[in-house]
């Protein structure tokens, strides 16, 4: 028996209108001197922008953001970039943004995370990102743009995919049971 996802299924439609008031894109001031600003443009599988029916989450320990795509499938955030978080068990999570994506037809939210280019030592030591296939940890970093500006592409699938982690998988450094 094939399930095919009907409407209510999924995380759609979005009303861009109900769910984007002003100022959900930043965190801090645009303009303050710890401000990084991300922006990115979301990708179906064809290579093609998600115009107008997806937005990203952004967040981190102490802030989050929230910026839907426009018709290009442009979004733009403003974030304080992050510190190094310390594990109980002594590793050290690289400065990331977790980063969460809905759209229609999308049966739940996509989750992903932001590296920062800056931070190579830090990257290659980071358990989460040490997880994921060397070839494919790249989707995961961002590019810088300029001094201020990092770009972060979403792919949905195809070649450039990027990695999306299974939110109910077990905590890092216990066992999966059963």
């Amino acid at each position: 028996m094939n399930k095919v996802l009907t409407p209510s299924q999924t995380s759609g439609p979005l009303f861009g209108f109900a769910l984007m008031r002003e100022g959900l894109e930043w965190s801090v001031d645009p303009a303050a001197d710890d401000a990084v600003e991300v922006e990115g443009q979301l990708f179906d599988g064809q290579g093609r922008p998600i115009a107008f029916e997806a937005f990203v989450e952004f967040w981190s320990a102490a802030q989050s953001v929230r910026a839907r795509a426009l018709e290009d499938g442009r979004y733009k955030v403003v974030l304080e970039k992050p510190v190094q978080t310390k594990l109980s068990d002594g590793r050290v999570l690289a400065p990331h943004f977790n980063v969460a994506v809905f759209g229609r037809g999308l049966a739940r939210q996509l989750v992903t995370r932001m590296y920062f280019p800056d931070e190579p030592e830090l990257n290659a030591t980071d358990p989460i990102l040490d997880r994921v296939p060397a070839m494919r940890r790249d989707t995961l970093v961002a590019r810088p743009a300029n001094s201020r500006i990092l770009r972060f592409d979403i792919h949905f699938q195809g070649e450039a995919e990027t990695v999306f982690f299974k939110l109910d998988a077990p905590r890092l450094g216990q066992e999966a049971s059963g």
